[in-house]
């Protein structure tokens, strides 16, 4: 194969998941290790001063001290909501994702999107909530009823 040709669609997935690699920017490692590793329960992995790996739900996840890159720059209307075009985040399963907002809630979480159901009745149905981690990155956190729907047209 040559190494410049153009690639195709990603092959679809036939065997288990592999675990999913994400790196962004965040203001201050303390406040990014108290969030994500004290309310989200993700596990710390490996760490230097400006870097921390966490375990998210099975992906590693790499907070990186760059303040200057920590903005939300557009939204996109998505079911008479505005969406963060930028967010990361997993699909759970219902009994967790309920458990999660209720904790979130309870923290006093400020939502974007406060939890909820979203194309109710519709193919795609999910659960979904949306807010912010103390650096301003996105996240969105949601379930879907049946996992068969979650490319579903």
């Amino acid at each position: 194969m040559n190494a410049l040709a153009p690639l195709t669609a990603a092959p679809q997935q036939k065997s288990a998941l592999r675990p999913f690699h994400l790196a962004f920017p965040v203001k201050d490692i303390a406040a990014t290790r108290k969030f994500y590793g004290e309310l989200l329960g993700c596990a710390e992995g490996r760490s230097a001063e400006h870097w921390v790996d966490f375990d998210f739900y099975g992906h590693q996840l790499v907070a990186h001290l760059a303040p200057e890159e920590c903005t939300i720059k557009a939204y996109s209307s998505v079911d008479d909501h505005q969406v963060p075009a930028k967010h990361f985040g997993v699909i759970l399963s219902i009994p967790d994702w309920k458990a999660l907002a209720k904790k979130l809630t309870e923290a006093g979480i400020n939502f974007i999107i406060e939890p909820y159901v979203r194309f109710e009745g519709e193919v795609g149905e999910q659960h979904t909530m949306f807010f912010l981690d103390p650096s301003g990155n996105a996240l969105e956190f949601k379930a879907f009823a049946n996992d068969s729907a979650i490319f579903a047209k």
